[in-house]
């Protein structure tokens, strides 16, 4: 699982809370890190495997010559995958060496053992973590301002550039600076006190903390902006609209249920940590409940973080993105269904039927964008 505590694991002196976490169960801790990381790490090579990919919702599967063409937001979606995907083999391979090489671990806390080796793949296991989870955290924040930004028409295929800028560039920084700060001057005092590990919590904390704060209100602009877009197709709010605008925003409380459900256990269990990092005697009997919380929700940590993926994709392909081979075409209400809503359940022209060739009404641009809102809105469904 994806916590700071990995970092301050690498120190050869810990404080009392990181002992707590770290040397309860730690055989059947790492072994349930592993199967988790290791299952969420198959299911992801299914999913990437040549021509199981689903473009995107409601999109077809790319083509090399539409592949130019993909939407911003499905190139940070895959984006995002890759990063949870490399994330979890990171959990992985840390868990196996913990339980394949026990005596090697032990090398990391010993104070006079001169092997850097020990403390070389901690301090770079942890890092490879938190930078991968971190950047996952920062697309999926991309992710819903570039949702919002397309309905406002303020988007295009090149704001893809930014959004990498923004996310490496800010997920290098801050594990970079928690890091330097961390382990300041030497791993041997780099546990001097809480205030020392501080600016180690917070930048690793603080991506997951904007998504969870900042994309549920982006994500309500987003439908907002979507009703008023439908409305404007016809100028009248028909039952397709409806299911339309409802589809969008279930899909949007589907991301953030999975990040909270995912999540929120390592936001609680590092309060508890904290609250117990503070009290003089951290074993005294009136904390007993408060350390039984602590050791749950560490446990939950190793099992629900690198599930996020998985339910990922649940939240946004349903079972089809799990299954072995993908069926034909979904059932999801067309968008060019809906420029004809307007005129549903109208009586026939006096022509009679269209002739061949004949096309529905031209759909209407609305001011200030070049696309036209067929195209915007199937970028967020």
């Amino acid at each position: 699982m994806a916590s700071p505590r990995l970092g301050t694991f690498c120190c050869r002196t810990r404080d009392a809370a990181t002992q707590l976490a770290l040397g309860f169960q730690p055989r059947a801790f790492h072994a349930l890190c592993l199967g988790s990381g290791a299952l969420r790490l198959a299911l992801g090579l299914l999913q990437l495997r040549p021509g199981r990919w689903p473009a995107g919702p409601g999109i077809a599967s790319a083509s090399p010559a539409t592949s130019a063409r993909v939407p911003a937001s499905v190139r940070i979606v895959r984006a995002a995958t890759a990063c949870d995907l490399l994330g979890c083999l990171g959990i992985a391979v840390r868990s196996a060496v913990w339980l394949g090489f026990p005596s090697f671990v032990d090398d990391i806390s010993a104070m006079n053992n001169t092997d850097v080796w020990p403390a070389v793949f901690c301090v770079g296991s942890a890092l490879w973590i938190q930078l991968l989870y971190s950047a996952c955290f920062w697309w999926w924040f991309c992710y819903a301002v570039d949702a919002y930004l397309v309905i406002q028409r303020s988007a295009g295929q090149s704001t893809i550039l930014l959004y990498h800028l923004m996310t490496w560039g800010l997920a290098a920084l801050l594990s970079v600076e928690g890091a330097l700060m961390l382990y300041y001057p030497s791993m041997a005092r780099c546990e001097r006190g809480l205030e020392h590990a501080i600016p180690h919590y917070i930048t690793t904390y603080l991506p997951l903390l904007l998504v969870l704060v900042g994309n549920p209100i982006l994500f309500r602009k987003t439908v907002t902006a979507v009703a008023s877009l439908l409305k404007g197709r016809q100028g009248i709010y028909t039952e397709n609209e409806r299911r339309m605008g409802a589809m969008i925003k279930t899909r949007f409380f589907k991301i953030m249920l999975v990040f909270i459900v995912c999540w929120f256990s390592n936001v609680i269990n590092e309060s508890l940590l904290f609250y117990l990092e503070m009290q003089p005697d951290i074993n005294s009997s009136s904390l007993k409940q408060v350390r039984n919380a602590a050791k749950t929700t560490w446990f939950m940590m190793g099992i629900l973080n690198p599930a996020q993926g998985f339910l990922l994709s649940l939240a946004f392909y349903g079972w089809t993105g799990c299954r072995l081979t993908l069926p034909g075409p979904s059932k999801e209400i067309q968008w060019d269904s809906m420029t004809t809503s307007a005129t549903e359940g109208a009586p026939p022209s006096p022509g009679g039927p269209h002739e061949p060739g004949e096309g529905p009404a031209p759909k209407k641009d609305l001011p200030g964008g070049t696309h036209t809102s067929d195209e915007a809105l199937s970028l967020v469904s």
